[in-house]
């Protein structure tokens, strides 16, 4: 497959992965790109293209990694540099509100759980292809993602208290109510 077919075929799933892991658009930006220009040099090295855009979001991913790590080593001079950009999204309906706060909690969520979340829920892949984008067993992967999810569900449920909701919690063993007919 050409560069341009790649690129065609995967960019944007590519750039909202980059997104849901730096938070902002210019490090979205700047790491799609990097994958892309680690591609243009070492894709050719793909001999299964079955597996280009697996291979694509674990270099994004680890490029992702790389950069946090060096960012870490840094000082900032200015507190306002480190704060992470709100996001606004406008909405006429509740759905849209309701995936708004969700994406924003998701935001909320350290980069494991937020990356994880994102592969599987945002982006539908499958166990076993996070396991390749992340280099862990496929057990690591479903373990890991319980725990995420564990988080995720605590977070919801404080929320939903907060603003007084109650919240029925779906448990596939319990007995559905007999419907009065």
């Amino acid at each position: 497959m050409d560069f341009e077919a790649v690129v065609s075929l995967c960019y944007e799933e590519l750039y909202r992965f980059a997104f849901s892991l730096a938070q902002n658009r210019e490090d979205a930006c700047d790491l799609t790109q990097q994958t892309y220009a680690i591609y243009a040099e070492k894709g050719r090295q793909i001999r299964d293209s079955n597996k280009i855009k697996t291979w694509l979001f674990t270099t994004l991913y680890r490029e992702f990694l790389r950069l946090r790590q060096r960012d870490r080593h840094l000082l900032s001079i200015d507190d306002e540099e480190t704060e992470l950009p709100v996001q606004i999204v406008a909405s006429d309906t509740e759905r849209s509100a309701e995936r708004a706060e969700l994406l924003d909690i998701l935001a909320s969520l350290e980069d494991g759980h937020r990356g994880i979340l994102t592969l599987f829920y945002l982006h539908q892949h499958s166990y076993k292809d996070i396991a390749e984008i992340l280099e862990v067993p496929i057990g690591t992967v479903m373990s890991r993602l319980s725990r995420a999810k564990g988080v995720l569900r605590k977070i919801i449920d404080a929320a939903a208290q907060q603003n007084g909701i109650t919240m029925i919690p779906i448990d596939s063993n319990q007995k559905r109510p007999k419907q009065i007919e």
